[in-house]
């Protein structure tokens, strides 16, 4: 698996504890800064909702993807913008993928945020890795700007 085509899907429990989170966002609790993102299907326009973590980092907010290059990362890309949800507050937004090169201080925030909770999608990689090592690593996880 090359770093551009990197999709590691649910197992486990990961399944329940995203629809756990999910159903939480949608009830208007938030999980450590969880939201419910919305997203147009690519395909069929419907939208497409799962728990993510937004990030503010210097002013901009980002979504990480630490799965990889998900469905969610793909409608992202076509559509252009989506919707955060938590309760009945919806903030729409627009996207721009973040390049590569300008990835490394944000992967290691977000590891430094919640690490506890999607380090293991990481191989080993830590808030502590080296920019060289981040740098590495950086086009396996799309990162989106939020407008």
């Amino acid at each position: 698996m090359n770093a551009e085509s990197r999709y590691l899907a649910p197992a486990g429990g990961d399944t329940v504890f995203n629809r756990i989170v999910r159903k939480l966002a949608q009830w208007g609790i938030s999980l450590a800064g969880s939201r419910e993102l919305a997203v147009r299907g690519r395909k069929s326009g419907e939208w497409r909702t799962v728990p993510v973590n937004p990030m503010e980092f210097d002013g901009a907010r980002y979504l990480v993807s630490p799965r990889g290059h998900t469905q969610w990362v793909r409608n992202l890309r076509v559509a252009g913008g989506g919707e955060l949800r938590l309760g009945r507050r919806v903030q729409p937004f627009t996207a721009v993928e973040v390049p590569d090169p300008e990835k490394t201080p944000l992967l290691r925030e977000y590891l430094r945020r919640w690490g506890w909770e999607v380090g293991r999608f990481f191989d080993g990689i830590d808030k502590n890795a080296t920019d060289e090592q981040l740098a590495g690593i950086a086009p396996g996880f799309p990162v989106f700007r939020l407008n």
